[in-house]
């Protein structure tokens, strides 16, 4: 039966993560947690598990023409070693302080997908989605951006993506299906070096982080066809909805 509520939660967490464009582990994590699997393992196993269908749903965007790929490198190259820092101060943290704060940081996001911004930069960065001419941003904040989120996924051993895409939206100003595409892609490189170190550090459970694995694949696919074909601010409001009902049963829990 175990097996089965943890295949379960790969299908729910492959759909969300490429109709939204996350890797995924900040919903797993919780989840996984609500069925019962312990601590650590919760935080961690994802991280590997969530990998195929982060890259599955990411080639759907990038087809779609959705990529911006000076975004998607600097936050690569700036990530990585935050999220290698961050996974290395895990060791200095307990289990449930770590579980408490991804459920607050859920929550946080889901409330600002659905609450309007004071300037309106959300819901302007709702229209066409495949501009020829890429938005500008602030280099020094793609550079904050990433480094922050590489530093919180790696502590909370988690892709990173339910932090990138909607700070994508609102500090960058993209289009939030091209916030989406990158953010997968970034999610994804940045879960490598995380699951290195919390494998080393003996945080991740192979047989969980397999049968989440075996449930997100397929569904990251359907998820990621989806959000192309639907409206952002349909899907923006989708989100907040999802993910503050998340985070607010996740913390009624912890």
């Amino acid at each position: 039966m175990r097996n089965v509520e943890t295949f379960a939660v790969g299908v729910v967490v492959g759909f969300l993560g490429g109709l939204f464009g996350k890797g995924g582990s900040a919903i797993a994590t919780p989840l996984l947690s609500l069925i019962g699997i312990p601590g650590f393992v919760a935080v961690a196993s994802p991280l590997p598990a969530t990998l195929p269908g982060t890259l599955v749903a990411s080639a759907e965007y990038r087809h779609a023409n959705l990529l911006d790929w000076r975004i998607v490198l600097w936050s690569i190259g700036v990530g990585v070693p935050a999220t290698v820092l961050g996974s290395l101060l895990t060791a200095l943290t307990g289990a449930r302080p770590l579980l408490f704060a991804t459920g607050v940081l859920v929550l946080i996001f889901g409330l600002s997908f659905l609450l309007p911004s004071k300037d309106g930069a959300i819901s302007k960065a709702t229209g066409a989605e495949v501009l020829k001419q890429p938005h500008p941003y602030s280099r020094v904040g793609l550079i904050l951006v990433a480094t922050g989120a590489g530093l919180i996924s790696g502590l909370l051993a988690n892709s990173g993506g339910f932090l990138l895409a909607p700070s994508y939206v609102q500090f960058l100003r993209q289009p939030i299906k091209r916030a989406f595409a990158c953010s997968l892609a970034v999610s994804a490189a940045l879960s490598v070096p995380g699951t290195i170190v919390h494998a080393w550090l003996g945080h991740i459970s192979w047989p969980v982080a397999g049968f989440v694995a075996l449930g997100s694949v397929p569904a990251s696919y359907f998820g990621a066809r989806l959000a192309i074909r639907t409206r952002t601010s349909r899907l923006q409001r989708w989100y907040g909805i999802a993910l503050t009902a998340l985070g607010v049963l996740f913390l009624f829990h912890v």
